[in-house]
């Protein structure tokens, strides 16, 4: 009696810490996404002078070019949260896929060891400009090309290391005895067993798109001027930092608080996906 009456209390807290780490992500990716509906201006139409200090008219200031930097910032987060949201899917999907197949094809394996050593050793700037450059017309899609192409096999190989202890157990090796197919036994046998792995993972993947993405546009290899973009905010405004701090200080913020939000949520859904049957 008194232990089923204890049970439920036990069961919602770790329930609630989960929800307090991750309603911070979630808010900042709502906010994100629907800052254009609450901008109060549009993005190109100057309204104060260059660097103007923040007033009634611009809450946080004005830019280079005298445009308001809140209405801005409203409208820069949406793409970014957009493309490092593909970029994640796409290579922890692919990681995933990939990684599982690996640990039952020695020959796949060694390519994605190979494969992972040369990702590691290129210096993420030079690849991504390799890429993005070489990419026709450039732009957000050669980046979100380049993050995705350097990121799965480093992600392919933490999947595989996951897995190959799955691929030893007795359940694979019995479906293996059973004359099931490859397909069946890396997607039916290993990869539900690691959702806590794929989950930590999407999370680190999402944050490293997130820096890769604005450490392009700071570059300007990816959205160029006139485009509301929060790294292309921070290279435009770097020269009025003293007049006007609040042009560079609000979308290093953004970034910031975007990339912690969203790791500490996955860190936090993680252990709950561990105690899931």
């Amino acid at each position: 009696m008194s232990s089923a009456a204890l049970a439920p209390p036990r069961s919602r807290r770790p329930r609630a810490r989960v929800l307090i780490a991750v309603a911070p992500g979630l808010l900042l990716t709502l906010l994100a996404l629907t800052g254009p509906l609450f901008a109060p201006r549009t993005v190109d139409s100057p309204v104060t002078a260059p660097y103007a200090p923040p007033g009634k008219d611009a809450l946080l200031g004005g830019d280079q070019l005298g445009r308001d930097v809140l209405s801005r910032m409203l409208h820069g987060g949406s793409a970014l949260i957009g493309s490092a949201l593909v970029v994640a899917v796409l290579v922890t999907a692919l990681a995933a896929v990939l990684g599982c197949f690996a640990v039952l094809t020695p020959v796949l394996g060694r390519l994605v060891e190979r494969s992972a050593d040369v990702a590691i050793l290129l210096p993420p700037v030079l690849g991504m400009m390799l890429i993005a450059l070489a990419w026709p017309g450039g732009g957000r899609l050669a980046v979100m090309a380049a993050a995705t192409v350097l990121g799965v096999p480093y992600a392919v190989r933490v999947v595989a290391s996951a897995a190959a202890p799955v691929a030893a157990s007795g359940f694979v090796e019995a479906a293996t005895a059973g004359g099931e197919r490859l397909w069946h036994l890396a997607l039916r046998e290993i990869l539900p067993n690691l959702r806590s792995t794929v989950l930590a993972l999407f999370g680190l993947r999402f944050v490293a798109a997130v820096y890769v993405i604005s450490m392009a546009g700071f570059l300007q290899l990816g959205p160029q001027p006139p485009a509301a973009d929060w790294a292309l905010m921070i290279r435009e405004n770097a020269p009025g930092a003293l007049l006007n701090p609040w042009a560079v200080v609000a979308p290093s913020i953004a970034i910031g608080l975007l990339a912690v939000s969203v790791n500490l949520a996955a860190d936090a859904l993680t252990p709950a996906a561990r105690r899931e049957p």
